[in-house]
């Protein structure tokens, strides 16, 4: 909202972050939630749910979650195809996309599909954890040329291209 004063960071430092979420408005509830706690004057309880050791434990787990040689490819695929478009029978996206994925992209895609694949129980990760996380860790990485901009093609509709095309294992 407030950027007066501010430049966009380079590419570069763009790309280490490893996640570019949509974050919107709350609710007309949940806004009445807020204001009548912030103007309560009462601090707000803060529990404790984790302690460090076992946040560790989690990132450790996490590491070592299970991904199929066939899920690696899919997700290595998915990032060439926003480089090399044409190469993954999506020439038509070649004039729309400045730059692709680096690598930090695809090792950012296998880290963020093992900690949905937690989250969601199971210690193995599928080419469904790869597709929901995907879009918040590419959004940012594919950088649209001007053309794309002009025709208002954002990069989330780039990404669901590349998704749609490539082979799910």
């Amino acid at each position: 909202i407030e950027q007066e004063g501010t430049y966009p960071l380079p590419e570069a430092q763009v790309d280490r972050f490893m996640l570019k979420l949509h974050v919107g408005y709350p609710s007309r509830e949940e806004e009445k939630e807020i204001l009548r706690r912030m103007s309560s004057g009462e601090p707000i309880p803060v529990e404790q749910v984790a302690a460090p050791r076992q946040i560790l434990e989690m990132r450790r787990h996490i590491a070592e979650l299970y991904i199929d040689e066939r899920v690696v490819d899919y997700i290595v695929e998915i990032v060439h195809a926003t480089r090399n478009p044409d190469q993954a029978g999506l020439g038509e996206l070649k004039p729309l996309i400045e730059f692709g994925a680096s690598p930090r992209a695809t090792l950012a895609l296998a880290q963020g599909s093992r900690a949905h694949a937690f989250l969601r129980g199971r210690a193995f990760v599928t080419p469904d954890d790869v597709k929901a996380i995907a879009p918040d860790v590419l959004r940012h990485r594919v950088l649209r040329t001007y053309e794309a901009e002009a025709e208002e093609v954002t990069s989330d509709e780039i990404v669901a291209r590349v998704l749609e095309a490539i082979p799910v294992p």
